[in-house]
This record gives C-alpha cells, sequence and structure tokens, in this order.
C-alpha cells in the first residue's frame, strides 16, 4: 500500500477538490494569478499542504479556504469537499455578492426586434431611399 501523501501541486489539488473540471483551467487560472497561497501569488509546481490558506478566484465569487487535506486523485464530490474548509468571512462575502447579483435585472431587451415592413418603408423614406 502506498503511504499518504504530504503535500501535492497546487494544481493537482484544485483539480482534485473539483474547483476546476480539467487540470488545464486550473493551470491557466493559477498562470492568471487568480490564485494566492498564504498571500503570495502561486505557481502550478507550489505544494500545498495542510494548514495552508488558498485564495481563489472564479468569476465574480472569491473563495477563501484553508486545505484540510491532500489528494492527487479526483474523486467523488463529497470526498472532495473533505479536503479543504472555507473561511467563515468568505462564505458570507460569497453570500452577499449573490444575493446582489441576484438582486440585478438579468435581461436586456433588445426592443421590438426587426422592424415591419411597414416600418422599413418609414426608415426608406426618413433616409431618402424612395
Amino acid at each position: 500500500m502506498s503511504e499518504p501523501l504530504a503535500s501535492v501541486r497546487v494544481d493537482k489539488w484544485l483539480w482534485a477538490t473539483r474547483f476546476f473540471k480539467t487540470r488545464a483551467l486550473a493551470a491557466d487560472a493559477i498562470d492568471g494569478g487568480k490564485v494566492d497561497v498564504n498571500g503570495d501569488r502561486a505557481k502550478r509546481s507550489r505544494h500545498l499542504v495542510p494548514g495552508d490558506r488558498v485564495a481563489l478566484r472564479l468569476g465574480q465569487y472569491e473563495w477563501v479556504i484553508v486545505v484540510r487535506g491532500v489528494s492527487e486523485r479526483r474523486g467523488p464530490a463529497p470526498e472532495a469537499q473533505l479536503l479543504y474548509e472555507e473561511t467563515v468571512e468568505s462564505a458570507s462575502r460569497r453570500a452577499a455578492l449573490k444575493v446582489q447579483l441576484d438582486s440585478m435585472p438579468s435581461f436586456f431587451g433588445h426592443g421590438e426586434g426587426r422592424p415591419t415592413k411597414q416600418n422599413r418603408r418609414a426608415i426608406r423614406r426618413l433616409k431618402g431611399d424612395v
């Protein structure tokens, strides 16, 4: 039997905890500066150990999580959730942002659509294309 891991690369850990669907997406987020480990900008090859603090920006949301376990294997979601714990402040900020975003209008009307035949004729007359 293999021994339990003491540390794992950041990109593998983010993939194993299901924050990203592929390791390539996780690596792109790390390279793009969207992941900080213990207050420092992360690199793909940085190793995480239990107790590390990871700040992760996904879209408009920011997660601040504490590493509770490491794994190189991507398992079911309930197992992945055991590998980290979100801070209370982070959860409350995300909930407040969600309420704010949900209260904003989410539909932009495009008017009445295409002009009718009558409207097109009026536009032509206005332009002088009669």
